[in-house]
């Protein structure tokens, strides 16, 4: 919500400004991607480590779980400029869905990624406009992990299948077990 009213997420050191309409989305509901999860980049309001991206292919076998929020395109826009650390983005829409992607610049999160259709609502998220094949994963910072883990665990997901999930990742996996990983993420300990 802090993307809508305006605010500072726990844990991130930034303010958020908010959307031009702060009226909280919708619905909202658990979503499943058929697009693999990475943490890439080196620092970010976050602190020093990596950030979330999804990559551009589709999978068979990988998930990424999130939640999906039913708001306007105009708040959508306002979301994607504050990610990019814009004033204000267009989004055409219909040019993302018949494309199934659009890159709007070559920011951390430049490109629009068109995910199918919900009840007669065009799906869309913004994630890095480089394949994730060009990136070098990166730890993300324990703050992050700890806001993402707080979403997750929000869609009665239990911690032991969130570190499971975690250590799947590109940028997380090789670097914990999950006994490592649930200290990183609950206290910022790391060995």
């Amino acid at each position: 919500m802090c993307y809508i009213e305006g605010g500072k997420p726990e844990g991130s050191e930034k303010i958020e400004k908010g959307s031009r309409n702060q009226t909280p989305p919708e619905a909202e509901a658990k979503v499943e991607l058929a697009y693999p999860l990475y943490f890439a980049k080196s620092k970010s309001k976050w602190g020093k480590g990596g950030v979330a991206f999804i990559s551009h292919e589709k999978s068979k076998s990988v998930r990424t779980i999130g939640r999906m929020y039913l708001i306007t395109q105009e708040q959508f826009e306002d979301v994607v400029a504050q990610e990019n650390n814009e004033e204000h983005f267009t989004i055409d829409v219909q040019e993302v869905m018949k494309h199934g992607y659009q890159d709007i610049n070559s920011s951390w999160y430049g490109r629009i990624l068109y995910l199918g259709n919900k009840d007669g609502a065009p799906m869309l998220t913004f994630t890095n406009p480089l394949p994730m094949e060009s990136e070098a994963f990166t730890v993300p910072p324990s703050s992050y992990l700890k806001i993402i883990t707080r979403g997750l665990k929000e869609l009665d997901i239990k911690m032991e299948d969130i570190l499971h999930y975690f250590n799947q990742c590109n940028g997380i996996k090789g670097h914990f077990t999950n006994e490592e990983l649930h200290k990183y993420i609950v206290n910022g300990e790391r060995q």
